[in-house]
């Protein structure tokens, strides 16, 4: 389906939802296609949800924990470099 960027600008939600249902938009302007767009698949098991519900990941709910692990305090402050290239 060709459409007008006037037209695909004025009802994007309607052509975005038919993108994703599988039609293939193609808008124009002056009347020459510059773009295509087509809907990505839905798909329920993507990344992490993936991982959990093949069992090799666990997730309780809370947030993720970070490493253990500290920044080591060497040479000087970033500020102090700052107002030392300032002048």
């Amino acid at each position: 389906m060709q459409v007008s960027m006037h037209e695909f600008k004025s009802h994007l939600s309607h052509y975005v939802s038919q993108a994703q249902s599988g039609q293939l938009i193609e808008l124009t302007s002056h009347r020459k296609v510059v773009a295509r767009i087509i809907g990505v698949p839905l798909t329920d098991n993507v990344g992490v949800s993936c991982l959990l519900a093949a069992g090799i990941a666990t997730w309780q709910g809370g947030k993720p924990v970070g490493a253990a692990f500290r920044l080591q305090e060497q040479g000087k402050l970033v500020s102090a470099l700052v107002l030392e290239d300032r002048g």
